[in-house]
């Protein structure tokens, strides 16, 4: 049975929303065709995808099933047609995407050494924020890159190790954290006054906590500066830190690898310039990056 991607779209919203009314306002579309669309999709499927009462909306099993596989079905439309237009353009650059303060001194030295290769393509970065890489490279509007184990999602990617590195908690310069030499993941998690940030998950949920609810670099910066967060970030992500933050290690959190990550058999003759350079990094950098 074909389904149309305009149904996926309705349906995706209405799941995500779990209210009709928020959901056609999210679509630009008036509550009525929205709801007839829906339910001409379950007749079509002759499932039930929606429990509705007074109460609300929710999830049947069939409905979460759908959900589970609408999104990645939507990305691959996306990514198709992407990667079609991108196919029709002459001499189109290797697009490497990257958190937006991330790595910074790597990064330089990655394009530095992509530059130095005969072979190397034409190559446009892309800065983007905190845990888009991965769609953007599922997408096709990104071909290659600079990623972090275990945070990000590396699921079907290929990778290339760049560095491994202790991580860091951010503070306010003006805060008694900020004088001392280190700190553990416990003595960070309970700061009464000063709350953990949190990111949104892939699916856009934030998990449970105390701290403000973040999406940009920016907002983090600010809300850090103004006393109000602290976060934990790997060591060279410190470039983007503001005079009235300062950088405290934390000696018990998981090391953090940065990686190149891209799609299996996506541009191999462009992209093997910039996995050479990764390597060639890598082995000048030796294994491990400690905090000093």
């Amino acid at each position: 049975m074909d389904l149309e991607t305009r149904e996926l779209r309705y349906f995706l919203a209405v799941a995500e929303e779990l209210h009709f009314g928020r959901a056609a306002e999210r679509l630009g579309i008036a509550q009525p065709p929205l709801s007839r669309a829906i339910q001409q999709l379950e007749r079509r499927l002759r499932v039930k995808l929606f429990d509705r009462d007074p109460r609300g909306v929710s999830l049947t099993a069939a409905g979460q099933v759908l959900l589970a596989e609408a999104g990645p079905a939507l990305d691959a439309v996306a990514r198709a047609a992407r990667l079609a237009q991108r196919a029709g353009e002459p001499a189109r650059p290797l697009v490497l995407t990257t958190k937006a303060g991330a790595s910074h001194a790597l990064l330089q030295a990655l394009l530095d050494t992509h530059a130095g290769q005969r072979d190397a393509a034409p190559l446009e970065v892309l800065l983007c924020e905190v845990g888009e890489q991965a769609r953007l490279l599922r997408t096709g509007e990104a071909d290659v890159a600079l990623m972090h184990r275990p945070v990000d999602d590396l699921a079907g990617l290929e990778t290339v190790d760049l560095l491994t590195e202790e991580q860091v908690a951010i503070v306010p310069a003006e805060h008694p954290l900020a004088s001392r030499p280190s700190l553990t993941l416990a003595e960070v998690a309970d700061v009464p006054d000063l709350p953990m940030a949190r990111w949104p998950r892939p699916d856009g949920t934030y998990p449970e906590g105390p701290g403000p609810e973040v999406r940009t670099q920016s907002q983090l910066a600010q809300l850090v500066a103004l006393g109000r967060a602290l976060l934990v970030i790997p060591g060279s992500s410190r470039a983007w830190q503001w005079p009235q933050h300062a950088a405290v290690p934390v000696v018990d959190a998981p090391m953090i690898t940065t990686v190149l990550a891209w799609r299996p058999g996506h541009r191999p003759h462009e992209v093997a310039p910039l996995r050479r350079a990764a390597a060639t990094l890598r082995r000048r950098g030796g294994e491990t990056s400690r905090i000093r």
